[in-house]
């Protein structure tokens, strides 16, 4: 059994910057961060593949969204830049048991708690 823990939420303005993430205990393999904005379906944000190699990101975060992992420390970051309003949701890590990155929320077997992010206009 995974347990995934996020942390680093919170409220910042548009344009800013936060960083989220991820601590998992027992071993995880691909990991992903998805988020849900009330009334919407969760959503796929962010994958990372097992050693890191291979990263995707959905197209409404590309170029502002990082992804990265320490598996020396079983952690997983988000770090978001030029954040706008749109990105307002709840956060959630996720491991697969999957060594290869997958942008499938069903391919995901373990969910942390969720961190909100807010950002004001």
């Amino acid at each position: 059994q995974v347990q995934l823990v996020e942390s680093g939420g919170g409220l910042v303005q548009a344009g800013g910057s936060l960083r989220l993430s991820c601590a998992a205990s027992g071993d995880t393999y691909a990991m992903g961060w998805f988020r849900q904005a009330p009334g919407k379906e969760r959503e796929f944000v962010a994958t990372i593949s097992w050693r890191a190699a291979t990263t995707y990101y959905a197209n409404a975060v590309k170029g502002r969204f990082t992804i990265a992992r320490d598996n020396a420390k079983n952690t997983v970051d988000l770090q978001m830049n030029s954040l706008k309003p749109e990105d307002t949701a709840v956060y959630y890590c996720a491991a697969s048991t999957n060594k290869w990155a997958t942008m499938t929320r069903d391919s995901y077997t373990y969910w942390g708690q969720g961190t909100q992010v807010t950002v004001s206009s």
